[in-house]
């Protein structure tokens, strides 16, 4: 089993968790093709794709804004429980899980609102939008309530 967690940029809190149990490949970006769907400007059409090779996981860079490890740009590397990449320079920052997880872990939260997963082990809601402000440090308080009413 594994768990993406996406970051707040500011705060390192989790904002939207997906837990998958069965997948062998796992992508995201902004193309409703992909597992985890993540609608910012600097996310690729096809950004990252994580890697099942027996137990161990990789994660393999695809978008032309890049991925990030520790501040570095990656083509690709080894999952680490718990390491956090960043999709482009200033992008969404997603934290990786490995193994059991805590079953409010497996709950899909966005800003605060829950909602239960779907039988295989996909959280049910796999879009999320993020506002360019999210990024830039500026008071989201109204954005966030925007984007609430919108779900």
């Amino acid at each position: 089993m594994i768990t993406l967690t996406l970051l707040h940029p500011v705060q390192s809190i989790p904002v939207q968790n997906w837990t998958f149990a069965s997948e062998s490949v796992i992508r995201i970006g902004r193309s409703t093709e992909n597992n985890v769907i993540l609608y910012s400007a600097v996310v690729s059409r096809h950004h990252v794709e994580l890697r099942r090779h027996g137990d161990e996981w990789e994660v393999v860079s695809l978008g032309a804004n890049g991925t990030y490890l520790e501040g570095k740009r990656i083509t690709q590397a080894p999952v680490v429980d718990g390491m956090i990449i960043r999709l482009a320079s200033s992008g969404p920052q997603i934290q990786i899980r490995m193994g059991a997880t805590e079953s409010k872990s497996r709950q899909n939260t966005v800003a605060g609102k829950q909602s239960s997963p779907k039988t295989e082990g996909q959280s049910k809601d796999k879009d999320t939008f993020i506002d360019p402000s999210f990024y830039e440090g500026k008071d989201t308080s109204q954005s966030k309530e925007k984007l609430l009413n919108k779900l």
